[in-house]
């Protein structure tokens, strides 16, 4: 996340480059439509709803939130620290009503404007802001929705004069894109990773408990200055890390709360804590996710047998009649390669839902879903899935602003059935 924030540092402008907008910092910038399939800044995004992202820099400023009026729309606004623990709550599912709200950093003592209607604090001066609108997959919602994303904004305090502003975000200017490959941008080298710590606990304090643990990592880098055994040691160290324990939690399978048919979830999302392992596999695997009450995560890498999901072979998954999950926003199952990113398919689909028009039911009311690399025929196409020829690939459930039925563990999705 610290990084995150530096390499914002050199936005100086509002621009599009390669499918994800930038903003200076303490700004945030909008898409215009569902996120460009090759998108690389982070893992796991969606095509349910139209993002948005910001980077904070809280001691320079707090920032305002502008909230426009989303009628029935649903929405959630996510803040996130340096630690990437959410510590706003703005959204559909807390009755958020439109207006200007105020995100502070932890020293600040300013004064409240008029017409501010709430304040967020956080622990951190560092973070992010990721706005999230559903969006269905209609050309009518895709114009509908415009109106809202416009007056979508974050910026410093000084710029507030208590009147809405609006950007229409389709028209910023393009800039070129770096060239990514396949992977993530790698924001944590190892070899760097203790040259970059001590700013980083800087920006995100110890919390209560934690003051001996960073006491203990600073005198060990301070030792290394004038020891090249010492820091030759802790290079290593990280990089046998970053091989040996990082890099396996990157797999659903190898974190989280194990569910019935080889499912997972995680149950303190972006309220991590303590809990130094959860946090770690997130931001690696699927970084920024919602809270538990905005947002239920399922996780699957492998099918009902236990085999690791292939494209070589077909699956289906059956909601039975009102079984899809319970949720008061919308859902959605996505399918990511072996990189956590969508995989290029003839008909451009990454993910079916609520947002889709034209799932078909079966005759006694179950939903199919057919997860496969070649078509399932014409009149099952409007259930496809489209999975890699023959590679590995996962699938990833989320169900947004979940019902008790969910939150309570009552519900869980169904098996993903291998089809021999």
């Amino acid at each position: 996340m610290y990084n995150r924030r530096l390499a914002n540092e050199s936005v100086k402008q509002f621009v599009r480059a390669g499918p994800m907008p930038s903003a200076p910092i303490n700004h945030l910038a909008m898409l215009g439509d569902y996120i460009d399939p090759g998108e690389r800044i982070g893992v796991c995004p969606n095509q349910d709803v139209v993002y948005g992202i910001g980077l904070l820099a809280l001691e320079k400023s707090p920032v305002v939130i502008q909230v426009p009026d989303f009628g029935n729309r649903f929405w959630v606004f996510a803040a996130y620290d340096t630690r990437t623990d959410a510590f706003v709550q703005l959204g559909k599912m807390y009755g958020t009503t439109p207006g200007f709200y105020l995100v502070v950093g932890p020293n600040w003592k300013g004064d409240l404007p008029k017409g501010i209607t709430r304040v967020f604090q956080s622990t951190t001066h560092s973070g992010s802001f990721v706005p999230r609108v559903f969006q269905d997959d209609t050309p009518e919602d895709r114009r509908t929705i415009q109106s809202v994303l416009r007056q979508i904004m974050m910026y410093p305090l000084a710029e507030y004069d208590g009147k809405m502003k609006s950007t229409d975000w389709n028209q910023l200017p393009v800039a070129p894109a770096t060239a990514t490959g396949d992977d993530e941008i790698k924001w944590v080298v190892p070899d760097k990773f203790f040259d970059e710590l001590p700013s980083v606990f800087a920006d995100a304090p110890p919390m209560p408990g934690e003051e001996a643990r960073y006491a203990q990592a600073l005198a060990v880098i301070e030792a290394a200055k004038t020891d090249p055994r010492i820091k030759d040691a802790m290079t290593r160290a990280a990089v046998g890390a970053d091989a040996e324990l990082i890099q396996p939690v990157f797999d659903f399978r190898n974190f989280g709360v194990p569910l019935p048919h080889y499912w997972s979830t995680v149950l303190n999302g972006a309220a991590f804590g303590t809990d130094y392992f959860t946090r770690t596999a997130i931001a690696k695997s699927n970084i920024l996710v919602n809270t538990a009450r905005e947002t239920a995560y399922f996780y699957q890498d492998l099918d009902s047998g236990g085999a690791r999901l292939n494209g070589v072979h077909r699956y289906t998954i059956t909601f039975p009649k009102d079984q899809t999950p319970p949720v008061n926003g919308f859902w959605s199952l996505t399918l990511y390669n072996v990189h956590h990113f969508f995989e290029p398919n003839p008909i451009k689909r990454y993910s079916l839902g609520t947002k889709n028009k034209t799932l078909k039911l079966g005759p006694d009311g179950s939903l199919t879903i057919y997860v496969q690399a070649a078509s399932p025929g014409r009149d099952r196409e409007s259930n496809w899935l489209p999975a890699p020829m023959g590679a590995d690939f996962s699938l990833y459930g989320r169900a947004y602003w979940p019902k008790p039925a969910i939150t309570d563990g009552i519900w869980t999705p169904p098996p993903v059935r291998r089809v021999e």
